[in-house]
Order: structure tokens, then sequence, then C-alpha cells
């Protein structure tokens, strides 16, 4: 039995709440249950200098989580002067898995910064953050797009989402809240597209190592939980 009661296979509820910054070209307040992510996507006119006059795009990421996200109050990574090797894993890949579902080149010389700050935080907050900076992303192009900024109209290729699943109680569990990631036997996080393809799979286990068998039951609880947020964020596109 999950703590929160779940099933199995059910995720906790989900929401997407665009526009959320008046200021930025995309916003979204992104909900997996108790886990809430503000995601916004800005605009620069230029690229990284190894990018100069290429003719491509990029788009990065930066992560972050608020003092009081958690249980008790956080330092500021600025105030310690650099960041965490933790924030840096994360941030890395929310950037690598939004640019597997972007045309670089259609972009232009352009870069898309998407800020992923968690304002409380109860597991999956990297899941999260890939879910929500979707549709921020999606939104900031649209924004792009309304003032002929872009010389193609399909600068995103497919959705991408992300969940996490794991082992726990000896149950393959979907979308992990902290109560069940701190004790799970193992602990994976999926990244695929709308088409189902897998961008990006990290998977752990705590003591215990996990089966073949089990790793299979894991990729198909996360395929079917993707392709579920997947359909969420078209509906709030729409």
């Amino acid at each position: 039995m999950r703590p929160s009661g779940r099933k199995t296979d059910q995720m906790r509820k989900v929401s997407f709440e665009r526009n959320f910054s008046k200021h930025a070209e995309g916003s979204c307040l992104v909900k997996f249950g108790d886990t809430h992510v503000l995601v916004t996507a800005s605009l620069e006119e230029k690229t990284p200098p190894w990018l100069r006059n290429s003719g491509k795009g990029w788009v990065t990421a930066e992560y972050g989580m608020l003092p009081r996200s958690t249980n008790e109050r956080m330092k500021r990574e600025a105030a310690s002067g650099k960041q965490g090797g933790r924030t840096q894993e994360i941030q890395r890949l929310i950037g690598r898995s939004l640019r597997a579902v972007v045309d670089l080149q259609a972009l232009g010389e352009r870069q898309i910064s998407i800020d992923c700050d968690v304002i409380q935080a109860d597991g999956g907050t990297r899941t999260a953050s890939i879910t929500g900076a979707w549709i921020a992303l999606h939104d900031c192009l649209k924004w792009m797009e309304s003032r002929n900024m872009l010389k193609v109209e399909k600068v995103l290729k497919d959705h991408i989402a992300a969940i996490s699943c794991g082992i726990f109680a000896n149950q393959p569990v979907i979308d992990l809240d902290y109560l069940e990631d701190s004790s799970a036997e193992t602990d994976a996080n999926f990244v695929i597209t709308g088409s189902g393809g897998i961008v990006e799979i990290q998977g752990t286990a705590e003591g215990k190592p996990f089966s073949e068998e089990e790793f299979l039951t894991l990729l198909g609880l996360a395929k079917a939980g993707c392709a579920e947020l997947v359909e969420m964020q078209k509906q709030a596109i729409a």
C-alpha cells in the first residue's frame, strides 16, 4: 500500500497554469501533487559564443529550489557562491531534454533560457520541471511566431514529458512523492517524447539491485505515464 493510497500505476494530480508570469515570453506553474515548480522561458537575441555565426540557436536551463520549498529552510546557493552538483546535474538534464525536441537551426541565432524554480518540493521536481518547461517553451515560440520572428512554423518537433518510477515496498510504482522516494529500493527518472522516443533514463538501486524484468516494468509504467502527461500538455495548449 502506498502512503498516499494511490494505485501502483496512478500519478498524482497534475496541473498546468500557463502565462503565470506577465513578464516572461512563456511561463507555466506546474504542479505534480504537492510539488510545485514555476517555469519561465526568456528569449535572448544572442547565442553562446561557440555558436556564433553558425545559424543555430540554443535552449538552456537553470534550476533552483527556494529556501522554504522543503521542510527546513535551505540556504540559497548564491549565498555560498556556487551551485551544488545536484543542481548542475538537474539543469543539464532539463536543457538536454528540451533540445531533443527543438529544431535549433529553425530557431535562428537566439537563445531561450528556461528557469525552473521549485516553490514547493515533494519528490519529482526534475520531472515536473521538464514537463512544465515544454509548455513554457511552446508559449515562448508562439510569442515569437506572432511577431514573425520565425522562418518556419515547426520549431518544436515533438512533445517531451518526464516521470519518476521506482520500487517501493517491493512494488513498481509511478510518480514517487517524497515519502516513497526517500525509502524506495529503486528510483528512476524517464524522459520520453510524445512519439514514444526515449531521451534519457536515470536509474539507481538503493542497496538491492533491480532485475531486467523490474526495469521493463518501470519502463512500461513510465511510457504510459508520459503518454498521459503529453495528452495533458495538448489539452493545456489547446
